[in-house]
């Protein structure tokens, strides 16, 4: 597995302190956060994943725990939309330059709105998906918000 991906690349221009983890990633499991939580015995409160969505047409990003499903009103409101629908997954991986499962929010071909789950922000350190199926980085949330200039709100 390659561990040099542009999410790793841009974490490491940025300064950011990380570390990486591996897992074997199942392709059939729709549930791709909660895999990389069991395969890594961790709490799945504290992997979060990385959706694609559009509020109003327009490409965002929103990272929640892998254990809770967003709230796409919320996210809209965030936004300062009025709705949003997750983006079809061929679109996100045109957009992110990533493919499902693999999708980070660093490293992104494209740079979209990105909005984090305030409850990130009650761990000293999560999981994010590195930019690969099998690869989590394991930060500090307060890294996602300086250097993506993620929005803390409840998604979820």
């Amino acid at each position: 597995m390659a561990k040099s991906t542009p999410a790793v690349v841009a974490l490491q221009r940025a300064g950011v302190s990380f570390t990486l983890h591996t897992y074997e990633y199942d392709p059939g499991d729709q549930r791709v956060g909660l895999q990389a939580a069991e395969a890594l015995g961790v709490n799945p409160a504290e992997v979060f994943k990385t959706l694609m969505a559009l509020v109003d047409g327009k490409p965002v990003c929103a990272i929640a725990p892998s254990d809770h499903e967003i709230h796409l009103k919320r996210l809209a409101a965030a936004a300062g939309g009025k709705a949003a629908k997750m983006m079809p997954p061929a679109d996100a991986e045109r957009t992110t330059g990533y493919r499902i499962g693999g999708i980070s929010p660093f490293g992104q071909k494209r740079a979209v709105p990105v909005f984090l789950d305030e409850t990130a922000l009650a761990f000293p350190l999560i999981f994010l998906n590195g930019g690969q199926r099998g690869l989590q980085v394991r930060l500090a949330p307060q890294d996602i918000v300086r250097v993506l200039g993620a929005t803390p709100v409840a998604l979820v």
